[in-house]
């Protein structure tokens, strides 16, 4: 029995359909059986030995506007907990030091210091800071002088280049590890200062050879750098919420 006009339109609709569904899916899809995916290359960091992998990722670091920093640094009798964000212009953050914590701000050359009465009390602050109405300086931004003998300890946690530079450092003589790492879904490779002991640091394989953990030798602390080259806001205090800390301020807080 021959199609009616009708049916025959119908089945050609149907045809036409199918082979465009096909053509589609031809090239949204690879061909069966053909090549996979061509891998992406490392950095080539794995052809470089230990020393210039570690100067590659301190170069990198060097060259990124911006790092996010956490994690645990001793220093002789004291540890310090960080998480602050870095970058040429300044630096937001915490800091914890002897189980108290503040917030750390600097915009250009202003520092501000951020802590509740309790951190002002305690003993766990630079002796330069020490003061007796507590009360005037919790919850407010208190502006440090770069004159401040208080500056220079408390600016170092907010100073990108000095604090890169003392942490990326390893000791000893440096080899890399056999199989690689992963921090963050990314992998890295592993470079360690006399095995382990004078420190450990883990570089990204893929892209910027950024460094992405640092364990620092002598169970001295462990410390995670990531968001490199993100933009953070990085804005002064309202003036309402800021108290100039010096002589002055004291005396007058003490009456």
């Amino acid at each position: 029995m021959t199609p009616t006009a009708p049916t025959q339109r119908l089945r050609w609709r149907r045809t036409m359909a199918g082979a465009a569904c096909a053509a589609v899916l031809a090239v949204a899809t690879p061909a069966c059986g053909g090549a996979e995916e061509p891998e992406v290359e490392t950095n080539g960091l794995d052809e470089l030995a230990p020393a210039e992998i570690e100067e590659r990722a301190r170069q990198a670091a060097a060259e990124a506007p911006t790092v996010r920093l956490s994690g645990t640094v001793l220093v002789g009798d004291s540890s310090f907990r960080l998480d602050v964000r870095l970058g040429d212009a300044g630096a937001v953050g915490e800091v914890s030091v002897e189980g108290v914590t503040f917030e750390v701000l600097r915009v250009g050359e202003d520092l501000y210091i951020k802590a509740d009465a309790a951190f002002w009390e305690s003993e766990a602050i630079p002796e330069e800071l020490e003061s007796d109405p507590a009360e005037k300086l919790g919850g407010k931004y208190v502006r440090v002088a770069p004159d401040d003998p208080a500056y220079a300890e408390v600016s170092g946690f907010t100073d990108k280049d000095t604090l890169l530079d003392g942490l990326l450092t390893l000791d000893g003589e440096r080899a890399t590890s056999e199989e690689h790492g992963e921090i963050d879904g990314m992998e890295t490779l592993r470079v360690e200062g006399n095995a382990g002991a004078g420190g450990a640091l883990e570089v990204a394989l893929f892209g910027t050879p950024y460094p992405l953990w640092i364990e620092r030798g002598g169970d001295a602390g462990e410390l995670s750098m990531n968001d490199w080259g993100e933009e953070f806001s990085l804005n002064p205090p309202p003036e309402d919420e800021v108290v100039d800390y010096g002589d002055a301020m004291i005396t007058e807080a003490a009456e």
